[in-house]
């Protein structure tokens, strides 16, 4: 016999929490000190991280393409259409 507990909520996710409206506030006065007072060190890491940024794009964006090395499919194909055949 199965036996529903309808008084039991999920907890909340993370980001729907209080915490996470702190963790907000806390990163964006982290980030607005780091960018002014080490913005000469911030502007010299650029051109590293557009270079960084270029193989994380292929590794994440072309994951949709589904390649993997598959072989065409030939079963579709009659003796007399391979080329080679016909003199």
């Amino acid at each position: 016999m199965k036996q529903q507990h309808q008084g039991h909520e999920s907890p909340p996710r993370f980001w729907s929490s209080r915490y996470a409206i702190g963790f907000l506030v806390i990163a964006g006065v982290a980030a607005y000190f780091l960018l002014t007072e080490h913005l000469a060190h911030t502007i010299a890491a650029l051109p590293y991280l557009l270079l960084l940024v270029c193989p994380l794009m292929h590794v994440f964006m072309h994951g949709g393409h589904h390649h993997h090395g598959k072989k065409p499919d030939t079963r579709n194909q009659t003796e007399s259409d391979q080329p080679g055949d016909k003199p």
